[in-house]
């Protein structure tokens, strides 16, 4: 287990975070932050060598991690990986739901059932199935808080993003009435973070023509997630990330 004296550059020393989508993008990046800050990261993506990698950069830096390869997209998914955590730990202080799905950009009447679906399931359906299956680990920490990356699509549609946006426009309402139904009865607090552009494969395959460099890297939103997680906001809370200076 971690150290549980929170000092001035380990904030979360003695926390217990756990991240989705952590082996790469913004997930990797917020895990490496918050692993640095002194929380002990639970990571938990499909791509088993990003996870190692990102684990391995962790205990470099002085933090701890746990891996733990879950698909979102599998029924029991996070079924499984509740049983897992369970097992370890009495408690969750931080959920960072990072892990999403871009389906096939389209008309909406061409949008790809299959792609869909799947989009669906991992974006939406996963989302509650986290909210269920993690709430009681939430409800034991004295100051947990749960972070969810929306997309600016969610409440502004945008031709041939309709299947995305609709997935984030709900995995936004579902997140905004659980902040709203835990804020007086747990200590539990909700924030909904939109990135904004910022350079991640996933925005490499919406626009393959982009100069990379013209975004802001994963490293400016994992900063700011770590500055918010630090603050007292009220809960639901929204915040949108700001390109980098």
């Amino acid at each position: 287990m971690p150290d549980t004296t929170a000092v001035p550059d380990r904030p979360f020393a003695g926390q217990i975070a756990l991240v989705t989508g952590a082996s790469k993008g913004i997930g990797a990046a917020t895990a490496l932050a918050l692993g640095k800050a002194g929380a002990h990261v639970i990571l938990t993506a499909r791509d088993v060598k990003g996870l190692e990698a990102i684990e391995e950069a962790i205990h470099e830096a002085g933090g701890t991690a746990t891996i733990a390869p879950v698909d979102l997209a599998e029924p029991d998914g996070v079924a499984r990986l509740a049983t897992a955590i369970r097992s370890r730990w009495d408690r969750l202080d931080i959920l960072v739901i990072a892990a999403a799905l871009l389906p096939q950009l389209s008309g909406v009447a061409d949008i790809d059932q299959a792609s869909f679906n799947k989009a669906l399931t991992v974006n939406v359906l996963a989302t509650q199935s986290l909210i269920a299956h993690f709430d009681s680990l939430l409800r034991k920490s004295p100051d947990a808080r749960v972070i969810g990356l929306t997309s600016t699509v969610a409440t502004a549609p945008r031709a041939y993003w309709g299947a995305y946006a609709a997935t984030k426009a709900a995995f936004d309402q579902l997140l905004d009435s659980y902040g709203q139904e835990v804020r007086a009865v747990s200590k539990i607090r909700v924030a909904i973070v939109n990135p904004g552009a910022t350079r991640t494969a996933m925005r490499a395959r919406a626009y393959p023509g982009e100069d990379p460099a013209s975004v802001k890297p994963p490293e400016v939103v994992a900063e700011q997630l770590i500055s918010l997680l630090g603050e007292q906001f009220s809960s639901p809370h929204r915040v949108t990330v700001n390109q980098a200076a």
